[in-house]
């Protein structure tokens, strides 16, 4: 079952959150920037429900894009637990995720994704999304490493 996350789902959102980012984040931070989102119109955070548990989750932004003139949705984390892969449930996701932001009235969905998740390109791919974005990034506190990883 897909629903709308709420407060209590935190936890389990940020369990699956730290495992995608193989690092453990910052609990406090993290449940501060849950909250505001969850409250937030232009943020929309769909899960996945099997036996009373949170087994996926995807966090969808709705912004107005200058540069399209037009509402787009970007999808921000996108995570299922490793035990229920394989089984559809990231393309219900999706499609779920695809529709709702038709439903707020956006006209394209992107995703951004490490160069190093090569399953997940496959996935973005296979699902029908297109390769034709670079995107680039620098870190503005400590040592601004040129070494992909993920988790950094």
């Amino acid at each position: 079952m897909h629903r709308k996350a709420t407060l209590n789902d935190c936890e389990k959102v940020y369990s699956l959150i730290c495992d995608m980012e193989c690092k453990q984040l910052s609990l406090d931070r993290f449940y501060s920037i849950y909250q505001e989102q969850i409250n937030n119109r232009h943020y929309y955070c769909l899960v996945c429900e099997y036996d009373n548990d949170v087994i996926g989750v995807l966090n969808l932004r709705f912004e107005e894009q200058l540069h399209h003139s037009e509402c787009i949705a970007e999808i921000m984390e996108f995570a299922v637990d490793e035990t229920y892969r394989k089984q559809g449930i990231g393309k219900e996701m999706l499609a779920n995720a695809c529709q709702l932001a038709k439903d707020f009235g956006c006209t394209q969905i992107e995703v951004a994704c490490n160069q190093l998740r090569k399953d997940t390109h496959r996935f973005y791919l296979r699902e029908g999304m297109h390769n034709f974005h670079f995107k680039f990034s620098k870190s503005l506190v400590g040592n601004d490493t040129t070494e992909n990883a993920i988790g950094k």
